[in-house]
């Protein structure tokens, strides 16, 4: 794939941009549709994350899968297939005539996502082979993610307060024709030399592990964290993760390969994913709530309100790209953390919502924070991993960032439905929110301290051991700790 000439390959960075715009969109652009969702249907505060989570656990559990089918069957066939079921997914989602239909529909929607981001990564990853070119390249798809995802809450309320909440799954239809009619006519079909084989045991572990946990910590503050319920989910998440870790320390060709978190670097990067999703899922979630619920404005309204966040992040995520091709990863990371770090403490500990200029200080600190954090997270992900599992190692960074949004849905929506009466009045919520303004908060400096510890020296020299394993491998020259 790597001879195909200048213009067409940017052209098909464009058409794997235009999958991850739809699939990262639809992870925040609910957002803002939630308060007309949660009247128009009859809904709870767990019913509304429900609408979330279905979608995000559903893509997290299949985005290995996806990737390492897509280096067996083919990067471009698989594609094709998510495009036409996330177009179908969204098309019934705008339809669904309960609750219960719009989750199931969001499922499949979900399950056509899960075909686009680790694929269109892998196919990028396969298009750009200098590393200089693959850096630019994924600084853009991290800026695509990062600018889309954060864009959700004004596209939301444009079209929730003109068409209403429907017209959010609308949109993705046209531009998924699009991108299949852009694919069949310009993306080239390419495969893994060495496709791993398919791990159906991994894989049910997986979505185990996830739901399990998931379902647990929703479900937990109207059942009581010591119900039987919710400590059996809570026990099965835990022996589906011990249970996932030794199956697949035993396979020779595993779902999750775990030999790749012996790159300091590629640990890091995942588990900054992880905190920085949550942090933005939880801020979307409460800043929601907060300005259409407590302050009464409409979608619109709320969607304007934040624009802030979204002007810095759509600054600060192509500048972000640039800093990582340039300099590496280590700088953007850094004041990634630092800025979303003091944006969580400017409500967690003076009461942002007290005045306007405090409350757009933290929007503009978190903007900044998330627009930097997504290429360096793209970026250490996929570097020094071998082309031949380019599906698998984009997969695993993808999976790390819904599980994040997953969990951080989850988790803030659980310490508000914990506050006693969290939305009735204003002091109640920021009451209730405090505590999950300190998760944010520290969300922030997890990342902060992981972009120091996993981007030095030391870092590079794991990449490097983890490099090493793959080549003999490949050479035919198993080391003996490949397995370790």
């Amino acid at each position: 794939m790597s001879d195909i000439s200048g213009p067409r390959r940017l052209l098909v960075l464009a058409i794997c941009c235009m999958s991850l715009l739809i699939v990262s969109l639809d992870s925040t652009v609910l957002n803002v549709a939630l308060p007309s969702m949660q009247r128009e249907l009859d809904a709870s505060v767990s019913d509304m994350q429900w609408t979330i989570d279905a979608y995000t656990l559903v893509l997290a559990s299949l985005l290995m899968l996806a990737g390492s089918t897509a280096d067996r069957l083919g990067r471009r066939r698989i594609f094709l297939v998510g495009l036409v079921v996330f177009s179908a997914g969204s098309l019934l989602c705008s339809l669904a005539p309960g609750l219960s239909w719009l989750v199931v529909f969001r499922m499949v929607q979900a399950v056509g996502g899960s075909m686009l981001n680790p694929v269109a990564l892998s196919i990028i990853t396969n298009t750009f082979t200098a590393p200089e070119e693959r850096a630019r390249a994924i600084g853009v798809w991290g800026g695509v993610a990062g600018v889309s995802m954060a864009a959700g809450p004004l596209i939301g309320g444009l079209l929730v307060q003109s068409v209403g909440w429907r017209s959010i799954f609308w949109v993705n239809v046209p531009i998924g024709a699009l991108a299949i009619f852009l694919t069949l006519r310009y993306v080239p079909e390419s495969r893994a030399p060495r496709p791993r084989r398919l791990d159906p045991v991994g894989q049910l572990l997986v979505i185990t592990l996830l739901g399990s946990l998931t379902y647990a910590i929703i479900e937990a503050p109207g059942r009581g964290w010591a119900s039987a319920e919710i400590l059996a989910f809570v026990m099965l998440a835990l022996v589906s993760l011990a249970a996932l870790l030794s199956y697949e320390r035993r396979r020779t060709e595993p779902l999750i390969d775990l030999r790749f978190f012996h790159s300091a670097p590629f640990s890091g990067a995942t588990a900054v994913a992880v905190c920085a999703f949550a942090a933005l899922s939880g801020f979307l979630f409460l800043n929601t709530l907060y300005l259409q619920n407590i302050r009464g404005l409409s979608a619109l309204g709320a969607g304007l309100h934040m624009l802030p966040m979204a002007g810095m992040t759509v600054i600060f995520a192509p500048l972000s790209g640039r800093l990582v091709g340039s300099h590496g990863p280590r700088l953007p990371m850094l004041l990634a953390g630092t800025a979303m770090a003091g944006a969580g403490l400017l409500f967690a500990a003076f009461d942002a919502y007290a005045t306007d200029v405090l409350l757009f200080t933290g929007y503009v600190l978190f903007g900044i924070g998330f627009g930097l954090v997504n290429a360096p997270i793209t970026n250490t992900a996929v570097s020094g991993m071998p082309r031949a599992q380019a599906g698998v190692a984009a997969a695993v960074a993808s999976t790390s960032r819904q599980v994040g949004t997953s969990l951080g849905v989850a988790v803030i929506g659980a310490v508000l439905a914990g506050g006693a009466h969290a939305a009735a009045t204003a002091s109640q919520f920021v009451a209730a929110g405090r505590s999950a303004w300190w998760i944010i908060a520290g969300c922030g400096a997890a990342v902060l301290l992981l972009g120091a510890l996993t981007t030095g020296g030391w870092a590079r020299a794991t990449a490097a051991r983890t490099a090493a394993l793959f080549e003999e491998e490949r050479q035919g020259q198993p080391s003996a700790d490949a397995r370790s």
